[in-house]
């Protein structure tokens, strides 16, 4: 077993662990624990967020709800939803994840299965500190079509082909939408109001839609 700590993100990883075993932690910790899971193969890591790891994603929720209302797009948010498959041998739960593109075909549900159920259109990922687990491999295994991810500086967009994350500039959900639009008003978040960001924001979506 490996524990890294930091201001971010306290994770503990640990290695044998089966299918079993992975599914009955994700049962018994239940859906109110504070850690995140992320099952690769029988490696498990077992990830606690702090405040430098959970001010960016709800910075990042925000943006897109203003995104899709300012585009009259439907979406259904998943949030942390645990992401797994048994065939793939392995899970994650990101740290927000959204039906765009496929909204409508899991509207309604009250609980998904990834192999019957279409995946999440995107995913955001927020790595602070570096993980012990390879999650492109994991999300490329569950088939997330687009992936955003953050390490506390610089924000990538991800798109699947092939199989491979292959990192671009504009977001396929949202096409007028660029990787350094995103990355701009993440970072004036760290030193603006969050209030002022949101009408900075909105006000910028609106101008880049007319």
């Amino acid at each position: 077993m490996l524990v890294k700590s930091t201001p971010a993100e306290q994770r503990t990883v640990l290695y044998n662990i089966s299918w079993e075993t992975f599914e009955a932690l994700l049962r018994d910790t239940g859906e109110d624990r504070g850690s995140r899971f992320a099952y690769d193969c029988g490696t498990l890591e077992i990830m606690t967020p702090l405040f430098e790891h959970e001010n960016p994603k709800i910075q990042f929720d925000r943006l897109i709800l203003v995104i899709v209302e300012e585009l009259g797009i439907e979406i259904k948010s998943a949030g942390s939803t645990t992401l797994k498959s048994r065939l793939a041998n392995r899970g994650i739960e990101p740290d927000n994840c959204y039906y765009i593109q496929n909204e409508s075909r899991v509207r309604g549900r009250e609980t998904l299965n990834l192999e019957t159920d279409p995946p999440p259109d995107l995913a955001i990922e927020i790595d602070i500190t570096s993980s012990s687990i390879n999650k492109f491999r994991i999300y490329s295994a569950l088939g997330i079509p687009e992936l955003w991810r953050y390490d506390g500086q610089n924000l990538k967009f991800y798109q699947l082909l092939d199989g491979q994350y292959i990192e671009c500039e504009f977001s396929i959900a949202f096409p007028l939408v660029s990787v350094n639009d995103i990355s701009r008003f993440i970072q004036q978040s760290k030193t603006m109001g969050e209030i002022a960001l949101l009408k900075s924001f909105r006000t910028w979506i609106k101008k880049s839609i007319a």
